[in-house]
């Protein structure tokens, strides 16, 4: 690995698979606001990248993993940041197949080339390798925690399996130089989509109660929304991002990041499904200037019936952060309802022109 890289150096590029994505949007600004590299970017959507498209420190491709050629040519950066995923749960259940092979025969097939140039690869793994964890669950400990996954026929769990066998499959590479990261539920603008403006099926928990509250309809809560979460804005997100490069920058410190999984979460942000439905409400009428009793309540769906044949679910999610604060200094800040109301406020903005705001 090349242990000399420097934020100031305008000769590096870095490689960002999935530029145009929630996560990878945020990520790429702040590459370009707080360093001096360049950004190879490679996505199948840029909508929410326009702004950088014109930087003459941004190549963006629009294609994907599936490419071969695409995944040789990713691989000859010195660092390639792997965000790429699908990641929406209602297609767990209806596309398995086509779930399975973006979250693992993709990033397989980017590792291998990486292994083969020496490039330092960061991946993008998810919260959900921890697998069906019970009410009552502890935090969960990226060294140590048990994993164990729903049935088969709970296609629900082809996203965690494929993400976890991903992480082993890089762990086993001898050649190649890995970070991964664990990502405990991230929050904020651009997350996600509305159903039937900018997307089809069913997004993430937050995209949907945002939905719903636009649009004036009961916010749907699957099995009781007893499930608990800890939700991180993308914010310290991105400020975790940051402390594994300057981690990797330095020569003395780039061990501490190599060949580690690290959770990125906060464990302080942490609310029962239900919960964050009456806070979400609340944020809503506050934003609106509206008495919170104006704003739709809350409707009891199963998960069957809302998501369809094969869901199932972690009922408790909450990440040990103590390895992210002890190797690299990190430690998530920003607290929950402070990271709803930006993602709220951009989300009623950004959909004003759609004539879904019943208030």
């Amino acid at each position: 690995m090349n242990a000399t890289l420097k934020f100031d150096d305008t000769s590096i590029t870095v490689a960002l698979v999935g530029c145009g994505g929630f996560i990878g949007s945020h990520l790429l600004r702040a590459i370009f606001e707080r360093t001096s590299w360049r950004v190879f970017g490679v996505d199948l959507d840029s909508y929410r990248i326009q702004e950088h498209l014109a930087n003459p420190r941004f190549e963006f491709l629009c294609a994907d993993l599936a490419d071969p050629t695409v995944v040789e040519r990713i691989a000859q950066f010195p660092v390639v940041v792997n965000l790429a995923a699908i990641c929406t749960p209602g297609r767990y259940m209806a596309e398995a197949a086509e779930v399975i092979r973006s979250n693992y025969d993709h990033p397989r097939a980017l590792a291998d080339a990486c292994a083969r140039s020496g490039s330092w690869l960061i991946h993008f793994s998810t919260s959900e390798i921890y697998g069906k964890t019970a009410a009552d669950s502890g935090a969960l400990l990226e060294d140590e925690s048990e994993i164990v996954l729903g049935p088969v026929s709970a296609s629900r769990w082809s996203y965690a399996t494929a993400k976890l066998l991903t992480e082993r499959y890089l762990a086993g590479l001898a050649d190649l130089n890995w970070t991964v990261v664990r990502p405990f539920n991230f929050v904020g603008p651009f997350m996600d989509f509305m159903p039937g403006v900018d997307g089809e099926g069913i997004p993430r928990v937050l995209a949907n109660f945002s939905t719903a509250l636009v649009r004036g309809e009961t916010l749907k809560l699957v099995n009781g929304g007893a499930a608990k979460r800890c939700f991180t804005s993308v914010h310290d997100a991105v400020d975790f991002m940051f402390c594994v490069f300057a981690a990797g920058c330095d020569s003395e410190r780039c061990e501490r990041v190599l060949s580690q999984a690290f959770n990125v979460g906060n464990a302080t942000n942490e609310v029962t499904v239900e919960e964050l439905a009456q806070l979400m409400r609340s944020v809503y009428a506050n934003l609106k200037g509206i008495p919170e009793c104006a704003v739709p309540g809350v409707e009891i769906v199963s998960g069957e019936e809302y998501y369809g044949k094969g869901y199932d679910d972690s009922l408790r999610r909450l990440p040990s952060v103590e390895k992210a604060e002890r190797l690299l200094g990190f430690k998530a800040k920003i607290p929950l309802k402070e990271a709803l109301a930006e993602s709220l406020r951009w989300f009623i903005n950004h959909y004003s022109t759609h004539e879904t705001d019943v208030c």
